[in-house]
This record gives C-alpha cells, sequence and structure tokens, in this order.
C-alpha cells in the first residue's frame, strides 16, 4: 500500500528514528482501528505542544493533503433540505476524522486550573470526553509534565488507549502510555521538530487509509 511505502521511506530517510518505526506502526494501526469503531483522538500537549494538539486537530477535522468529499447520500440530503444552495454546502464540506485538542477551550481550561488544579487540567476532559476505545495522544518533550502524566493514567483508567511523543528518556510518561514514540534527543526544539514531522507522518497514513483507498 501506497501508505506503508511513505512510512517506510520516512524511516528510511530519517536513520537516527529508525528505532521508532515498530512502535509508529503500532500507533497508527490503533489509531485507524479507533476511527473504524467510530471512536475519536484526544490530544494534550503545554505550550509549543499545545500548539501542536491544535495543529494535528486542523490536519484531521478537513482534508490535509487529500480531498475528502461528502459521501454523494449525504450530499443529496443537503439538496433535499435546501436545493441547490444545499448542494453547494454539501460540495464544499469535508469528510472528517473526529480530534479535539484538550487545551483549546479557554474558558473549561481556566475553570478546571482554578477550581481543581492545573495538573488535573486535562484528566478532567478525559474523563468527560473519553470513552472507552477512543485514543489519548500525548505530547510531551520531558515525558514529566503533571497534567499529562494525570490524563494518561485517567486514560488509562477509563479505557483510552494512550499513544506518548515524548524526547529520548520518556520521562514518568513512559510507564502509563500504550505506545511510546521516544524521539532519541534530549533538545526541546529538535525534539518539537522531529514530533511535527511524526504527526504529519501519522495524519497522513491516516488520510490515505480513509480518504485515497489505500492505493498501491
Amino acid at each position: 500500500m501506497l501508505r506503508n511505502k511513505i512510512i517506510e521511506s520516512y524511516f528510511v530517510a530519517n536513520e537516527g528514528l529508525r528505532g521508532l518505526q515498530g512502535n509508529f506502526e503500532e500507533a497508527v494501526t490503533a489509531m485507524t482501528n479507533c476511527y473504524e469503531e467510530g471512536g475519536k483522538l484526544l490530544i494534550c500537549g503545554n505550550g509549543g505542544s499545545s500548539a501542536d494538539a491544535d495543529h494535528i486537530v486542523g490536519e484531521l477535522m478537513k482534508g490535509f493533503e487529500s480531498d475528502r468529499p461528502l459521501p454523494e447520500e449525504t450530499i443529496n440530503s443537503f439538496t433535499r433540505i435546501m436545493g441547490e444552495r444545499g448542494t453547494d454546502i454539501g460540495k464544499k464540506l469535508h469528510r472528517a476524522l473526529p480530534a479535539i485538542s484538550l487545551s483549546s477551550h479557554t474558558a473549561l481550561v481556566t475553570s478546571i486550573s482554578n477550581d481543581i488544579g492545573y495538573e488535573y487540567v486535562y484528566a478532567q476532559q478525559v474523563i468527560g470526553y473519553g470513552r472507552k476505545g477512543d485514543i489519548l495522544l500525548a505530547l510531551s518533550t520531558s515525558g514529566n509534565s503533571p497534567n499529562i502524566l494525570n490524563a494518561c493514567v485517567a486514560a488509562r483508567a477509563t479505557g483510552l488507549k494512550t499513544i506518548a511523543i515524548t524526547g529520548q528518556s520518556g520521562g514518568k510518561i513512559r510507564d502509563y502510555c500504550d505506545i511510546p514514540l521516544n524521539i532519541p534527543e534530549t533538545q526541546t526544539a529538535i525534539i518539537q521538530e522531529r514530533t511535527i514531522q511524526l504527526y504529519h507522518l501519522l495524519c497522513r497514513a491516516l488520510e490515505l487509509h480513509f480518504f485515497c483507498g489505500n492505493r498501491d
């Protein structure tokens, strides 16, 4: 499949990350299964990793590199509701892979921080949004952020699978995630740069699977 070729090509070109390929492919499979079963992705991070969480949502919730037209029967439903204008709306919209950035709701984040504590800001949302079969994608360059760690614990307690992208050591989070992607770097900026590459590759792989017919 084209998806597999793209993944293989990336890790061949980035030999220093070759050790992550097995876990990366496991992460792609886990997310594929999650979406096929009607699940969703919850994403959390602090600082630059928070921006990455928003970025990932932007790639999954609309077209990334490929067209994602709505099914014809869905467009026909728009037409029945609003005629030609409905058809135009239906043809503009994209199929999506459900994803939520847990740092993007300012009122909720600040209320949890104020009333419970910032270290629980993501764990509380995992409790609220998460359902068994969903996936938590945890982003932490150190792997030691208390609020990310607590989110991973909450995910495990409520039946979510956790994928963590961290730096070389994996930090404390490595003991509470199902699929660790520990980038073999210690400098924050380099970890962040590699993180972007990995989640773009992840989004590309998912898009190919769901919207491009697993082309060879």
